[in-house]
């Protein structure tokens, strides 16, 4: 009876380990679709959902970190300093007597610690996205790794003045940040920022992954593939052990037969599993695509709510600086001719000369608004139809053609020029 409850027991836990490391696979498989099927934006580009970007990391006013001294969007530093203790130890010897020795322990305590963080700018060839890196599974870069004595001057320039007990004379000093200009991968969830009227990266709980590192994006992806095969090797090898677990509490001759068993339900399950991670994957990715079209919309309504106020803008200055001009050089013909007593008036107009006028500046306004607008129509057409291919290669890959044959998705269409194309501002003065 002790052995068939050793063995439920036994069997139970193989049982939870099993399902939780299938979770996990699943999990893991999910995230590397995510992965692949995000194109990457430009910063222009980044409008709201999820998105992925490439760029350097800037700041205005950068961190000077404490150990390294080098510009940086965030850093953290630590120093330990190493101890070597005696304690004594109790234990019994093999003829039954209690005896002590002394034992040796090393380690290390961190005696300081330190850094700072904050929101940064990730840059790239058409501008820049803000990046708030709080709650983000961030990887940073080792900056400072040092390993000292108390002859070295960075002992204490850096460190504090007491010791821990033990002290071996010997700390580490370490620095991990991100420096300016280092290329950056960033996947996260776009948003609208409260102060002004551009994009953000940040954390949100509804976000699948937010995710800031110096690795690629294809590195990423890769460490998921791997950890959907290990976890499903770890889980097929938890269920073998649940079913022999359950067919030895009953009929030990059998615990192989329970093995296969288990092996059986294990396959049957996370054959379940992943038609569901797949079906769920395609569905969002085909959403996500539809928001990708408003995307779009949302673009050429701002064209067209931007642009006809500031060319009428540019032509109200414009009509103005005419005038302006006008009457000065009428001004100047007058002065030229005038008697002596008119000396006082075309001093003034000398004086005058031509007015500062800012017709130039506005035109560069209009100008860069122009192109920023078009810009930002082209980048939302590239990323609509981007992650259009992602999605109609997924229809046509197997085995995920087979998943989404079951409820009938469609492909997508790619833009087209002549299909809907919105009428471009005309612009006339």
């Amino acid at each position: 009876m002790p052995v068939s409850q050793d063995a439920s027991g036994a069997g139970l836990i193989a049982l939870l380990a099993s399902g939780g490391s299938l979770l996990l696979a699943l999990n893991a498989g999910r995230k590397r679709r995510l992965l692949d099927d995000t194109p990457v934006s430009k910063a222009l580009g980044v409008f709201v959902g999820e998105v992925e970007v490439e760029g350097v990391c800037v700041r205005r006013d950068p961190f000077i970190s404490y150990l390294a001294e080098k510009p940086c969007v965030l850093y953290s530093w630590s120093v330990d300093e190493h101890w070597r203790r005696a304690r004594q130890e109790t234990y019994t010897d093999d003829k039954g007597r209690t005896r002590t020795r002394t034992v040796i322990d090393t380690g290390s305590d961190t005696v300081a610690s330190g850094g700072e963080t904050g929101g940064f700018y990730i840059q790239d060839d058409t501008g820049y996205v803000w990046v708030n890196p709080e709650g983000a599974d961030l990887d940073t870069l080792t900056m400072f790794d040092q390993h000292v004595d108390r002859d070295d001057p960075l002992y204490y320039d850096k460190g504090p003045d007491d010791a821990v007990e033990g002290s071996t004379g010997e700390r580490s000093f370490t620095e991990y940040g991100l420096v300016i200009g280092t290329p950056l991968f960033v996947r996260g969830r776009a948003s609208e920022r409260p102060d002004i009227v551009a994009a953000q990266i940040k954390h949100e709980d509804k976000a699948d992954m937010f995710i800031i590192t110096p690795r690629k994006a294809e590195d990423i992806s890769e460490g998921k593939a791997t950890a959907f095969v290990l976890w499903h090797v770890v889980g097929a090898a938890c269920a073998a052990g649940f079913g022999a677990a359950l067919m030895a509490g009953a009929r030990p001759e059998i615990a192989p037969i329970g093995l296969l068993i288990g092996l059986g339900l294990y396959l049957f399950a996370a054959s379940a599993g992943w038609v569901w991670m797949v079906f769920n994957s395609i569905t969002a990715l085909r959403n996500r695509v539809r928001q990708a079209s408003s995307l779009i919309d949302i673009q050429l309504k701002r064209r067209a709510d931007l642009i006809p106020p500031l060319v009428a803008c540019v032509q109200g200055f414009r009509a103005h600086e005419a005038s302006v001009q006008t009457l000065v050089a009428a001004l100047r013909a007058q002065a030229a001719g005038a008697r002596p007593s008119a000396v006082g008036p075309m001093l003034v107009a000398v004086a005058e000369q031509y007015p500062e006028l800012k017709g130039q500046q506005v035109f560069a306004e209009l100008s860069k608004n122009l192109v920023e607008t078009e810009d930002r129509i082209a980048l939302a057409r590239a990323y609509h139809n981007n992650i259009a291919t992602f999605y109609n290669t997924r229809l046509e890959r197997v085995p995920d053609r087979y998943v989404a044959d079951i409820v009938t998705m469609n492909p997508e269409p790619l833009f087209q020029a002549e299909g809907f194309e919105r009428q471009a501002q005309m612009i006339a003065f």
